[in-house]
């Protein structure tokens, strides 16, 4: 063991590694329905292996923490800025309650048990994870005027509160809000999940991975013309005018298949390939013919491809004024077999109204979208490549903006990376929703960067607090560890009741990440996430999140003044 501990003193990163592998394992083990899960493990060994005194460099947490929750903004941006309405103001109450209740709560502890305005610093910043409060708690002390030895020793207490109370601070949200939270209330978090997706989509159910709505609206199927059919010597274009939703794409005649062309003139005994919207062709299917067997060897190479509608003759219209419109100036053939609007599918029904930017998945002949797309908008492929340069614009603008200072309260406090970068994800995936054409971030690669940059994150500050908290356990007594206990559970339970019951967030998955996010759990919704199997939480998360950040930051000074005992 001599040589392995040596080894990863000397290579922090492989031991963050074997963190991440042993915690996900350990995450696995199950007893009864209760699973840890790969983040609370995680952090777990990563705890137990920094018994050793290994060496993590501090941008490391930065970096991994800034991709987890730019992942986490970019996902949920074009939910989150259409859910500030008046339905999130719940949520965003849930989120100041719960900051309150936690500060309440240090208040309480400093009080009855007389720590100092370090240790009670500490204790905020550890219970309610946010670890800004070591810097405002910090600064506040400094600009107390007390002897030097006396603020040395208060600040070196906030980092020694921190210590000792944030494992636990991170752990605690995990089983409460992933397990406890959801068991007393006979809650499925997968089964809520899916039924919140299937809610926000219109109705459609939610589709695994693998899986694809097999029932489709847009068909292909061949006709045989017969002589009494009234199409008889009528010419395909004519045909495709007087009937709605249906286009002839090709004829076989004679065993050989030609394009259907507008002056294509259509004889008895042709083989009509035709495609158009499934209501349709059992309305029209009598006067093409009588349905048959599409002989082998038959081919009509159609495309499917995504239009942002940008032309204003058709902004405002729906979906079948388009379509007619579109017939009405010629026959271009193309199909509308979904609607995108800022990343959400809408139901498609041809009296549903088309906004600027929204998203026409178009499905036809090459050759007729390319005529239909120069009249409603632009092109854009389905693709699976990051976009890099906005990536790492998105990145690097979140941390900048994590340096700007605001002067608050006598201090300045800033959002500190993960929240700049909380914002820019916001914004970049806004407008990846708006304007489709750029910063493309596929969806496997955006699930990559939020599960390993939380796990990294989670294995970081593990590897670092673990050798500290013991120590400090030792000087402090386990007092400072429960109270620690106390302030994570108490708010996070009060405010999960109250929000419940006095704010009236019903719905399971809004309430527990409006809970992670009101403390700034993020573990907890990383949890969460695991658990629910989609992006339902992401929105609740980030609308409180914002609020919290902001609020628990400004608890360092605020507890540093209404404090009064100094350290001895």
């Amino acid at each position: 063991m001599g040589a392995v501990g040596a080894l990863l003193q000397q290579q922090p990163l492989i031991a963050l590694f074997v963190c991440i592998s042993l915690g996900y394992l350990l995450g696995k083990i199950r007893i009864k329905s209760f699973t840890l899960g790969g983040i609370a493990g995680t952090l777990i060994v990563s705890v137990v292996l920094g018994q050793i005194g290994i060496k993590l460099d501090e941008s490391v947490r930065t970096v991994f923490f800034a991709l987890f929750i730019y992942a986490v903004g970019f996902q949920g941006g074009p939910q989150f800025f259409r859910a500030l309405n008046r339905r999130s103001l719940n949520q965003l109450l849930s989120a100041v309650l719960t900051c309150v209740l936690g500060l309440l709560a240090v208040l309480v502890a400093a009080w009855v048990f007389g720590l100092d305005r370090g240790l009670a610093a500490g204790l905020a910043a550890g219970g309610l994870t946010q670890s800004a409060i070591i810097g405002t708690a910090g600064d506040a002390i400094a600009k107390l005027g007390l002897p030097q030895d006396q603020t040395q020793a208060m600040q070196s207490n906030v980092a020694v509160g921190y210590a000792v109370t944030y494992i636990f601070g991170s752990l605690g949200p995990i089983l409460l809000i992933t397990w406890f939270l959801p068991m007393i209330r006979k809650w499925n978090i997968r089964s809520e999940a899916v039924a919140l997706a299937a809610k926000l989509s219109g109705g459609h159910p939610e589709l695994e991975a693998g899986q694809f709505n097999g029932v489709r609206r847009i068909v292909t199927r061949s006709f045989r013309v017969t002589d009494t059919s009234p199409i008889v010597g009528k010419r395909s274009g004519a045909i495709d005018s007087d009937l709605a939703d249906v286009s002839i794409e090709a004829i076989v005649r004679d065993g050989n298949q030609h394009e259907a062309d507008d002056d294509t003139v259509v004889r008895s005994g042709d083989l009509l390939i035709v495609t158009g919207d499934v209501d349709a062709l059992r309305r029209v299917g009598t006067r093409l013919g009588t349905e048959a067997e599409t002989p082998d060897g038959t081919v009509e190479v159609e495309e499917t491809r995504d239009i942002v509608l940008t032309d204003r003759r058709y902004v405002g219209s729906t979906i079948g004024q388009v379509h007619s419109q579109l017939d009405a100036q010629a026959d271009y053939g193309v199909f509308f077999s979904g609607v995108r609007r800022a990343g959400q599918e809408l139901p498609t029904l041809r009296d549903v109204e088309l906004h600027r930017g929204d998203e026409l998945v178009t499905v036809g002949r090459p050759a007729d979208i390319d005529r239909a797309q120069k009249v409603l908008g632009y092109g854009i492929k389905r693709t699976g490549v990051t976009d890099f340069v906005f990536f790492g614009i998105g990145i690097a603008l979140g941390m900048l903006l994590g340096l700007v200072e605001i002067p608050m309260f006598g201090v300045s406090v800033s959002i500190g990376s993960g929240g700049g970068c909380l914002i820019s994800g916001l914004v970049f995936g806004w407008l990846r929703g708006v304007h489709p054409r750029f910063a493309a971030l596929p969806t496997g690669a955006s699930n990559f960067l939020r599960d390993f940059g939380l796990a990294a994150f989670v294995g970081a500050v593990g590897l670092g607090a673990g050798a500290q908290a013991l120590s400090a356990i030792e000087q402090s007594g386990l007092t400072l560890l429960l109270l620690g206990i106390g302030v994570t559970l108490v708010p996070t339970v009060l405010s999960f009741f109250l929000s419940y019951y006095l704010l009236r967030i019903r719905n399971p998955i809004e309430l527990l990440a409006s809970i992670a996010g009101g403390r700034s759990a993020n573990p907890a919704f990383a949890a969460l996430m695991s658990k629910a199997g989609n992006a339902t939480p992401v929105v609740p998360f980030t609308i409180t999140y914002a609020v919290a950040n902001v609020l628990l930051t400004l608890w360092g000074p605020v507890i540093v003044n209404l404090v009064t005992v100094n350290a001895s």
